[in-house]
């Protein structure tokens, strides 16, 4: 068993890694821009998907074997996003999908997930998070013909307990190549793209599943997992 002091010097040179490998990709994006007057987190190549992003928060997204009963603009935090009340077709199962989708060029995921706390608790009185674990599904976009293409999607995975009702909860930022739990990830991929003149459009994903008071969240995975494959198949068709 690795001991408390071993693990926490780990998960600091990890930390300074991240820090490092962060300062090198500013530094290399920054320096030529500022030489030749043309700063680079001042004129951010555009987001080419912007348009359809807005489309999205709009109207929502289509899910293949879910059903909208409901679609609409919430207020979240400081956001609009996307809320829709899906049904498994010939099915009694529901669930609750929220859409922010990236807004702008300087647009960047920041503190999504406690908005998203902050909602339940102001819809349903408490939002009391348990039996969280990072989760990981694969992903093979219906828009590619190539069987063979596949991408990973890392998420939260939680029991999400209020007041009328208790929750499986499955979160993560999708990009146009995957999914991922994690702003920095996120951020990495985009000044990566910025060198080539390109961005990494992103849409945050919530998906709430109904489910017994109290019990355990891992009866609701395969459902979650299903319906999170789908989404974010959906959603790379609208953001490639």
């Amino acid at each position: 068993m690795i001991s408390l002091s071993k693990f926490f010097k780990e998960q600091q040179w990890s930390q300074v890694a991240v820090l490092i490998l962060l300062l090198l990709l500013l530094g290399v994006g920054t320096v030529p821009g500022y030489l030749t007057g043309k700063w680079q987190w001042k004129q951010p190549p555009p987001v080419h998907q912007l348009q359809k992003l807005k489309n999205l928060r709009q109207g929502g997204l289509s899910i293949p074997g879910w059903q909208t009963r409901e679609q609409s603009e919430t207020p979240v935090g400081g956001n609009k996003w996307s809320l829709q009340i899906l049904q498994q077709k010939d099915s009694s199962v529901e669930s609750i999908l929220l859409l922010l989708p990236q807004n702008g060029p300087r647009d960047q995921p920041e503190v999504e997930w406690t908005d998203i706390e902050g909602w339940g608790k102001s819809r349903w009185g408490k939002w009391d998070i348990a039996q969280y674990r990072a989760a990981e599904f694969i992903v093979k976009p219906a828009s590619r013909s190539d069987s063979h293409a596949a991408t990973k999607v890392k998420a939260r995975f939680f029991r999400a307990t209020t007041q009328q009702q208790t929750f499986a909860v499955l979160q993560w930022y999708a990009m146009p190549d995957g999914g991922t739990l994690s702003p920095v990830n996120w951020f990495i991929a985009d000044q990566l793209a910025q060198w080539q003149k390109k961005r990494v459009p992103w849409v945050a994903v919530s998906i709430l599943i109904p489910m017994e008071s109290f019990g355990q969240v891992e009866t609701s995975w395969t459902t979650l997992e299903s319906l999170g494959k789908k989404v974010q198949a959906a959603l790379m068709a609208v953001i490639m």
